[in-house]
């Protein structure tokens, strides 16, 4: 994504990358170590988003819009808006009410975090995102104070309809992709994935 961002201009098209990740706590910018309650056997990675620290895993879909807001005439405020929209109206798809909360950015069923935000602009252009709990081990959570959040409860797609379509990531993905593509004005185009990094050799 850094390498991505900083190596755009202004006529480099937009992306939208699609992952799961490994287990693992990821720490923002401004995150603090004392949030990361006990990590067990999960790595910790300091990351250069906005927030503190979140979980990642099997199950959850993170969402990296690679967007040039200045060409979308988005205001950061307004991209996290529209991302929110987005999981909202993808839960709804599945009777699932949520909202946001202010001073809090996310979604939320009931009192419970289901998807969390971490961004980062540089040079008007967006990179890290968004993870949306479908049908996850949430017990990592209970390892660290979500968001920075003692006691914040989360839940995810599973746990908070009992529809076992919502087990398989795959049938939530492209119906996310497409709330996505509507909430930032996005034309949506199938891409190779993005290759990887070369290991470094000494």
């Amino acid at each position: 994504m850094q390498r991505f961002t900083d190596a755009r201009n202004d006529d480099t098209p937009d992306e939208l990358w699609m992952v799961e990740h490994e287990p693992v706590f990821t720490l923002g910018q401004a995150g603090k170590p004392e949030h990361v309650l006990r990590a067990g056997d999960i790595p910790v990675v300091h990351v250069d988003r906005g927030g503190q620290v979140t979980y990642h895993g099997p199950g959850q879909l993170v969402a990296y819009p690679l967007l040039d807001l200045r060409r979308l005439k988005l205001g950061v405020r307004d991209y996290v808006h529209r991302i929110e929209q987005a999981v909202i109206d993808t839960l709804g798809e599945w009777n699932i009410a949520a909202r946001r909360r202010d001073g809090a950015p996310g979604v939320y069923v009931d009192a419970r975090k289901i998807a969390a935000l971490g961004i980062r602009v540089r040079r008007g252009c967006s990179f890290h995102g968004l993870a949306f709990n479908v049908a996850m081990d949430l017990e990592p959570f209970a390892r660290i104070n979500p968001c920075g959040y003692a006691g914040l409860q989360v839940t995810s797609m599973l746990e908070s309809s009992g529809d076992s379509a919502v087990s398989r990531v795959d049938v939530v993905k492209p119906r996310l992709i497409d709330h996505l593509a509507a909430q930032l004005g996005l034309r949506l185009q199938k891409a190779p994935p993005p290759a990887l990094l070369e290991p470094q050799v000494a």
